[in-house]
């Protein structure tokens, strides 16, 4: 088991898909809420280590828009868990000094989880130390249709003109404007599918599937993906000689 970084080349950027939480409650014989309330206490020591690995930003996929799809018992749990998490997170960004940037369409949101998200952002905008994302309601597919929907905008307010359209422009108007695209995407669990996840930004991203549930994932897990992305020779679609 991988217990250091020595001589390994760390990516910049990680993206984590969090599988699993139902499952390591049903193997304990525990509701699913205790799955979930397991995987929320993972998410700082992950954070924490990241960073001391070397990382300089991280992506968490926490609620997507299909999620909304599950019983209304387990959604109710999320959101309210969520705003447990938000409520720790000022204390949390400060202790680690993280700048935490929520993605994800906020108009599907409670009021009152909105307003949490701000106060989260502004209080943490000036913190220097990991750049830690949060997707809440978040769907690939629909990121980039209100991306769309954003330059059609512009266009129609003659503020943008067609032929200026380009993956830049594009870009800048997607939910992870200003981040770089992640270099390596951990989905653990072992399934191996990106469920609608930066569909986008993983265009030329390492993937990585381990079998461990979300909730046991620490920091032997994070460092065994780490020394993966290093084995890696990216090519970015061209040809090394």
């Amino acid at each position: 088991m991988a217990e250091k970084l020595e001589n390994t080349k760390v990516p910049n950027h990680i993206a984590i898909i969090l599988d699993g939480n139902g499952r390591w409650a049903k193997k304990r014989g525990l509701p699913r809420t205790a799955g979930h309330r397991a995987g929320a206490k993972a998410v700082e020591t992950v954070c924490r280590e990241a960073w001391n690995a070397g990382v300089k930003y991280l992506t968490l996929y926490a609620f997507s828009t299909e999620n909304w799809s599950r019983s209304e018992e387990e959604v109710n749990m999320l959101m309210n868990l969520l705003r447990d998490y938000l409520s720790d997170s000022l204390a949390n960004a400060k202790k680690n000094n993280m700048k935490v940037r929520v993605i994800g369409d906020r108009s599907g949101l409670a009021p009152d989880i909105v307003e949490k998200i701000r106060l989260t952002e502004e209080e943490s905008k000036d913190y220097t130390g990991l750049r830690f994302q949060i997707a809440i309601n978040y769907g690939g597919r629909d990121e980039i249709v209100r991306a769309a929907r954003k330059i059609a905008e512009k266009v129609k307010a003659n503020e943008l003109d067609p032929s200026e359209i380009n993956e830049g422009s594009f870009e800048s108007m997607l939910d992870t404007a200003g981040i770089p695209a992640p270099d390596l995407l951990i989905r653990t669990s072992g399934e191996q599918r990106l469920s609608n996840f930066l569909l986008w930004e993983l265009a030329y991203t390492e993937f990585y599937f381990p079998q461990v549930l979300w909730p046991d994932f620490g920091k032997k897990d994070l460092l065994q993906a780490i020394e993966y992305y290093g084995t890696r020779d990216r090519r970015y679609g061209g040809v090394k000689e």
